[in-house]
C-alpha cells in the first residue's frame, strides 16, 4: 500500500515517512502543495496525508482541486489548525478525515487504516483507454480478445498513464513515483519498463500505444493519433 505525505516541515515528513515505513506502507514525501497535487494525480496513491499550511498550493486548495477531478483517493489532513471552522473547511473541501496536531502515532495508523479500508467501497476496479482495461485488482491488461499479467512496478506505470491519458510524463516523474523519490533508479530503468509495456500492449492487440516524445518523456495515446 502506498501513502502519499505532503508536509512542508521536512523533520516532520521525514518522521512521517519513517513511521508508514515502519508499519510496511510505501511512501512518498512532498513538501508544497503544487507539488503534492502532481503527485496525487498520478492515481498510484492508496492515500493522502496532506498538510494546510503549504507553500504554492495549500492543502484546502489541493483536496478540492482532485474531488473536482473526480480523484476519490483518501484524503488525511494532518494540521496544526484545530478550530471547528477549519476542520469544516477542510471536510468540505473534500478530505475524508482531519486529524491536529501533535498526533500519536497509534491513531494515526488507526485512521490511515480505516480510511484505506473504506477505499475499498469508492475506489474503481478498473481504469480504461481505448479498448484497454487494467484490472487492479488481478493486475491485468486486456483487450476483449486477450489478456496479460503485469508485474507490481509494470502496474505502477501503466496506472500513471492511464490515469493522465494524452498527458507527457518524464522519466523523473516515474522514478520518483514508481521507485521512489530517493531510489537509484536511473533512466535505463525506466526504458526497460516501458519497452515491456510497449510488448504487452501488442501482445494484446491494444489500439493504445506509449509514444515517445524526445526530451521530454512519454504519452499514452491511441494509435490513430500518432504522432511518429
Amino acid at each position: 500500500m502506498r501513502i502519499l505525505v505532503v508536509e512542508d516541515d521536512k523533520r516532520l515528513a521525514d518522521a512521517l515517512a519513517t513511521i508508514l515505513k515502519a508499519s510496511e506502507y510505501q511512501c512518498d514525501v512532498v513538501y508544497d502543495g503544487a507539488e503534492g497535487l502532481d503527485y496525487a494525480q498520478s492515481g498510484i496513491y492508496d492515500c493522502i496525508v496532506l498538510d494546510v499550511m503549504l507553500p504554492k498550493v495549500n492543502g484546502f486548495d489541493v483536496a478540492s482541486q482532485l474531488r473536482r477531478d473526480h480523484n476519490p483517493v483518501p484524503i488525511l489532513m494532518l494540521t496544526a489548525r484545530s478550530t471547528m471552522a477549519d476542520k469544516v473547511g477542510g471536510l468540505d473541501a473534500g478530505a475524508d478525515d482531519y486529524m491536529t496536531k501533535p498526533f500519536a502515532p497509534v491513531e494515526l495508523l488507526a485512521r490511515i487504516r480505516s480510511l484505506t479500508r473504506r477505499q475499498g467501497e469508492v475506489v474503481f476496479e478498473t481504469m480504461e483507454y481505448g479498448n484497454v482495461t487494467l484490472d487492479l485488482q488481478t493486475c491485468e491488461l486486456s483487450t476483449p480478445s486477450k489478456s496479460v499479467r503485469l508485474s507490481q512496478k509494470e502496474l505502477a506505470i501503466i496506472r500513471i498513464f492511464l490515469a493522465n491519458p494524452t498527458r507527457v510524463i518524464s522519466k523523473e516523474n516515474l522514478i520518483d513515483k514508481v521507485w521512489g523519490y530517493d531510489s537509484t533508479a536511473e533512466d535505463n530503468n525506466v526504458e526497460a519498463y516501458i519497452s515491456f509495456l510497449r510488448k504487452k500492449l501488442r501482445y494484446i492487440g491494444a489500439d493504445a500505444r506509449i509514444a515517445t516524445l524526445r526530451k521530454q518523456g512519454y504519452r499514452l495515446e491511441l494509435n490513430d493519433d500518432s504522432i511518429d
